[in-house]
């Protein structure tokens, strides 16, 4: 199994548990600080998912003030969480935990209306498009080296590979890049990967006119078991987590109604290839 997966969804879960655990026991975040000597607000970060490795020995003092707490339950949670990802090495690019619930989701469906998704990039794509941003050279190489390495999530052969479901649009395909043997590699990579049993590509057209989600730039992820999914909306600035809820399904309908307005995945792989033969 690749390295580290489930660890971040893993972490997910312990913070979610101990705070049920908290509630059903009848106490405070402070009220547990307090009974284990420990600085306020340190309860509430472990609860609010912001620590980069639990700590065993926290664990277990926490399952003990929560008396009748499923002590091997919660160290199994923190045994996977604890897993070092590759991605913790590059944290001037990820400045959250992205990559993790990425790699951990059992299905990510994405929307980028102007830009392709990092998972279906070629190498020269992503070098003109990290090249057009304002980031020095040593940054945008060790992105580079990252994307890579985030797409090696699609070659999993061990049952763990994502179901990938993206809508692209046609205005993301017509900008000039590179020449028109990159731009044919990069039309003839997408049809490839529309090939593959894992994914499920969709095209956006020009012709069709205005569609849903024109401005909405989104990853959602679902994850396997009962793990509550999530969105990641992007920008050049930021990419913002969100997980409550309601607003996690009003992003998957929005979603639907984008992949409803694409063509199917049979049409999509004969328009990218009349868009190889214009280039040709």
């Amino acid at each position: 199994m690749s390295e580290a997966y489930g660890a971040t969804i893993a972490k997910r879960g312990l913070a979610r548990r101990l705070r049920e655990l908290r509630v059903e026991a009848g106490y405070t975040a402070n009220q547990v600080c307090d009974r284990l000597n420990w600085g306020r607000g340190k309860v509430g970060r472990f609860e609010a998912n912001n620590w980069v490795r639990p700590e065993l020995s926290d664990i277990r003092d926490l399952a003990r003030i929560y008396q009748g707490s499923d002590l091997p339950e919660l160290e199994e949670l923190a045994g996977r969480a604890r897993r070092r990802a590759w991605w913790r090495e590059y944290s001037d690019v990820f400045e959250n935990e992205f990559p993790g619930y990425e790699g951990d989701a059992r299905e990510i469906r994405v929307i980028m209306p102007l830009v392709l998704p990092g998972l279906l990039q070629t190498l020269p794509y992503m070098q003109a498009l990290l090249a057009s941003g304002s980031k020095p050279p040593e940054w945008r190489e060790r992105a580079l080296r990252a994307r890579l390495r985030r797409q090696q999530i699609l070659e999993r052969d061990d049952g763990t590979a994502p179901m990938l479901i993206a809508v692209l649009t046609e205005a993301s395909l017509m900008y000039e890049w590179g020449d028109a043997g990159d731009r044919r590699a990069q039309l003839r990579h997408l049809l490839g990967m529309g090939a593959r049993t894992n994914v499920d590509l969709r095209l956006l057209r020009l012709s069709d006119g205005l569609h849903p989600g024109m401005a909405t730039l989104v990853n959602i992820f679902r994850f396997p078991g009962d793990e509550p999914p999530m969105v990641f909306l992007e920008n050049d600035a930021d990419i913002q987590e969100i997980d409550t809820p309601g607003k996690v399904e009003a992003y998957d309908r929005i979603f639907e109604q984008i992949r409803a307005a694409a063509l199917s995945p049979a049409d999509t792989a004969e328009h990218l290839e009349k868009m190889i033969a214009m280039l040709e």
